[in-house]
């Protein structure tokens, strides 16, 4: 196996570089041709597909289990493969299932054999916030195979995912073993991961069950499959705790208290999975005599450990055996490649000759009780994982009593608040208007008052006023009012989320991300501040004093969009407050409410209200704005259109001085997926990247460019994925994509629909509701050129590119000046290389959505048409709020250079 991949990685890496060495092999293969390297490749791949996947069919599969390599082992045979992304997916998948059963049934090359099924394979929305739908579906489907397999007497175990979908499965679990078509069959089986923490209650609740039903369930134990995913899960959604330890020990330790657990039921068939050695020696200590069990092992690791065992102790064993093909092997075989070569793998320890056999055989519990039961210190707690600042606290939406009861909180919020102009905290009078809901245009969110032309030459003077006590304010205390404000939206984080939903139309999800991301924002900020303020020294000849530092520029003019109501609102509102200037903030004219509770709760955290002033209302409030020369910079996220006015209205008053505009504007997003990327997760990424937030982000994908290759099979799974989408009302739990944000909006993507239509791929239907709905549409192009216009919204344009001319592609992307996001699926780190050295993009996205930027990680702006920079969420953004000074003394204008006269004679 190793020799097998380290030709394969050898070739492909002399091929594409630049030594004596590679040159040569490049010209002996241009003289053996290609047809050399797609054989040596192929053969390479065939070997080591062999070594981890039984069959490419389930027959060739069996075939290969009862050949004398495998004499004595059972199998339990899974089909390879991603979960299902479409209906048609699972139902394929379905087929495979049923037949693979079938055969096992029907083979005369052996008996004993078993069938391990994903769910996640068996429904495209195996999912919590689907699952008053998917839990009964997958519960009827797994049955029709439990039937099937329960006739042929085949076992069949239900393998265990992701932890978010523990207690889905046990649902589904305990529906199928309460079928009285299965009754007295002891077939049914489940496998549990030791790293979940809540292991040994899932095995409790297993044999319970079979006491109540009075049968027995198979219980394959695993230490677990998803480890890393899972941490980087819980660090992205940052939860309050991991779902699984953190150190491999205690992993061991909860694999041995399961396994004595198991041991000690009386309604459980256990079987243990392991290739650690002093795993399988504790049991075997444990059990003495007995043989009410079994071991099980991969296909392709273990057959050392096991093959004694089985053929001259007489130990049961049972091999895990993935059967597919080529396409399907590609991320299985990364895994278990990934698995052999960790560090804290048994496999990879007992290779190592600096691992002693004390340390390899050493007591797990023992070293879990050394070190007090601690996590592990390299990976620290979700709310711990940023220097110098708290990381926003999530939700886990993944607990299903949890998400109903916050969706139930949002959908009973009061919609009564009425926003206003905030001028030194003051609320200014006059006609109110609603501010009605996107989803259901006859539900109001709310009201508002839009500032009047005295209303904005009152906060401009006001704050104007205050400018340069508020400058001179230490930057710790600026920095202390971000971090209280940060405080205050979490502690009123679901009335912010209600406003999210109600007002901008807004999923639960995304209205959660959104709040995390102000929350980031104003604490990121805070961290940066404190150090780029301190006053810096600088080199210079002796007797010179030379100092650099921040200083607020006077007042900034925050204008924010509607796509992120608070957290670009508040991002650009806290920058310019923590460099020091005083700042009158707009908002959008169709999400003004929960901009005002912001403000407010920015007083109530300190900001002084003569320094932040709050200024609702339409284009006319914010050309006062940027037209007035008081105004010393403007922060703008918008269009790339009325970023251009703005800039010169900046320039027309020529008493004014030369101010800063800081804006971030709109892109044609493209994403490059070459025929080595996973179809699976190209799908799963396009359909986020394009279609989440009704396509309502500026990072949002406008333009797939696919090889032509794979075109059609990605396309015809993007098909699939579309119409398992919901679209509907955000407080629907079920909700994928909602509506846009207002008339206008929903008539412009209508219109270009429609004229577009004889070049539509595919559109699912918009729900026929009072919303402003726009349907998911892919739209074919002839050319990447034809795409000239940002069209923001649930609209996805393709085109395709041929083999061998990347930079090609990447160049015609560029050229269209446009450079906010850009995306790459590839599997050949070679091309993810090319792209980034040649995209002109602001955030290059590789295999993964283009969406969702982290603060402080992913810091998020564009180049070109897409904005001015620095950017949100970086480094160098709350300097471009301040202006520069400084200060050079000449020391020895007092009469000598002091320092330098009595310096000291050294070096003798």
């Amino acid at each position: 196996m190793v020799n097998s991949a380290t030709f394969g990685l050898v070739l492909t890496r002399a091929l594409v570089g630049e030594s004596r060495e590679a040159g040569a092999l490049q010209r002996l293969v241009a003289r053996a041709g290609e047809p050399f390297v797609r054989t040596a490749v192929g053969a390479a791949m065939r070997m080591m597909g062999q070594v981890f996947v039984m069959g490419r069919t389930i027959d060739e599969a069996m075939k290969r289990a009862a050949d004398e390599d495998n004499r004595g082992f059972t199998a339990s045979f899974d089909m390879l493969g991603e979960g299902a992304r479409t209906y048609s997916d699972a139902e394929k998948y379905f087929a495979a299932y049923a037949a693979a059963i079938e055969s096992v049934a029907s083979s005369k090359l052996g008996r004993g054999h078993s069938i391990s099924v994903k769910l996640s394979a068996l429904h495209p929305r195996y999912e919590t916030n689907h699952a008053d739908t998917c839990v009964p579906e997958l519960i009827e489907m797994t049955q029709r195979l439990a039937r099937k397999a329960a006739a042929a007497n085949v076992g069949f175990t239900i393998d265990a995912e992701e932890c978010d979908r523990l207690m889905m499965s046990l649902d589904i679990i305990e529906g199928v073993a309460r079928d009285p078509a299965l009754a007295g069959w002891d077939g049914l089986g489940m496998a549990v991961q030791a790293y979940g923490k809540r292991a040994r209650a899932v095995i409790a609740w297993a044999d319970a069950l079979g006491e109540e039903i009075k049968r027995k369930f198979m219980v394959r134990l695993v230490k677990g499959a998803y480890w890393d995913s899972e941490i980087k899960r819980a660090q992205i959604e940052s939860l309050s705790d991991y779902p699984l330890f953190t150190r491999k020990a205690a992993t061991d330790v909860s694999y041995l208290a399961c396994a004595s657990d198991m041991l000690a039921s009386r309604n459980l068939f256990p079987a243990f999975a392991s290739h650690n050695a002093l795993t399988v020696a504790t049991i075997l200590d444990w059990v003495g005599e007995r043989r009410d069990f079994e071991f099980q092992r991969l296909h392709g690791m273990g057959e050392g450990l096991y093959e004694r065992l089985v053929r001259e102790l007489g130990y049961a064993c049972r091999t895990y055996a993935p059967v597919g093909g080529h396409r399907e092997l590609l991320a299985y075989l990364v895994r278990r490649l990934l698995e052999n070569g960790a560090n804290s793998s048994f496999v990879h320890q007992l290779a190592d000759p600096d691992v002693s056999e004390d340390d390899l055989l050493a007591d797990p519990a023992e070293r879990i009780a050394k070190v007090g039961g601690k996590p592990h210190p390299s990976i620290p707690l979700p709310r711990d994982i940023f220097p110098g600042r708290v990381n926003s606290s999530g939700i886990d939406l993944h607990d299903a009593a949890l998400l109903e009861a916050l969706a139930a909180q949002i959908k009973a919020m009061p919609t009564t608040l009425q926003a206003a102009p905030l001028i030194s905290g003051v609320r200014s009078e006059g006609a109110a208007k609603p501010v009605r809901c996107p989803a259901d245009r006859t539900r109001h969110a709310g009201a508002v008052i839009d500032a009047t032309g005295d209303d904005v030459t009152r906060a401009i003077a006001a704050a104007r006023a205050v400018g340069d006590s508020w400058s001179a304010t230490p930057v710790e205390e600026r920095a202390q009012c971000l971090e209280r404000l940060a405080d205050l939206m979490e502690t009123n984080r679901t009335e912010l989320m209600a406003l999210a939903v109600h007002e901008a139309g807004k999923s639960i999800p995304d209205a959660l991300a959104e709040i995390r991301e102000a929350i980031d924002f104003c604490r990121y900020y805070a961290v940066q501040a404190r150090t780029q303020f301190a006053p810096e020294r600088l080199p210079g000849p002796t007797g010179e004093l030379n100092e650099i530092r921040l200083a607020g520029r006077g007042v900034f003019a925050c204008i924010a969009p509607w796509n992120f109501p608070l957290a670009i609102f508040l991002g650009q509102v806290a920058a310019a407050l923590v460099a020091g200037n005083t700042v009158l903030a707009k908002p959008a004219p169709q999400t003004p409410l929960i901009a005002y509770r912001a403000v407010q709760l920015a007083h109530e955290a300190g900001v002084p209200k003569d320094v932040l002033h709050l200024l609702p209302g339409g284009p006319e409030v914010g050309r006062l704005l940027t037209t007035d020369p008081r105004i010393a910079g403007v922060a703008f996220t918008g269009s790339t259109g009325t970023a251009r006015a703005i800039a010169r209205s900046l320039l027309e008053n020529e008493q004014r001085g030369i101010v800063p505009l800081i804006a971030e504007t709109g892109g044609l997003n493209a994403m490059i997926v070459d025929s080595t990327a996973l179809p699976e997760q190209v799908v799963g990424d396009v359909v986020a990247s394009a279609f989440r937030s009704a396509g309502q982000r500026c990072s949002a994908l406008r333009l797939l460019v696919v090889q032509e290759d794979i075109a059609d099979r990605i396309l015809d799974m993007l098909k699939g994925a579309m119409d398992a989408l919901i679209l509907g009302d955000p407080l629907d739990i079920r909700t994928d994509v909602g509506p846009v944000i207002d008339e206008a909006a929903r008539d412009k993507l209508e219109a270009y629909r429609q004229s577009m239509k004889a070049h539509w791929v595919h559109a699912v239907t918009a729900p026929e509701t009072l919303g402003l709905y726009v349907a998911p549409t892919v739209i074919r192009l002839e050319q990447i050129e034809d795409l000239k216009q940002e069209w923001f919204g649930p609209i996805l344009h393709v085109a395709t590119w041929k083999a061998g001319e990347l930079d090609e592609t990447i160049a015609r992307v560029n050229a269209s000046g446009y450079g906010l996001t850009m995306g790459l699926h590839s599997r050949i780190a070679g091309a993810s290389e090319r792209v980034r050295q040649l995209a002109k993009v602001g955030n290059l996205y590789v295999n993964r959505s283009m969406i969702g930027a982290v603060v402080g990680s992913q810091p998020f702006g564009g180049e070109g048409f897409s904005g001015t920079g620095p950017k949100a969420g970086g480094p160098r953004y709350v300097a471009r709020f301040a202006t520069e000074r400084v200060v050079s003394i000449d020391t020895t204008s007092a009469g000598g250079n002091a320092s330098l006269l009595s310096i000291e004679d050294v070096g003798f």
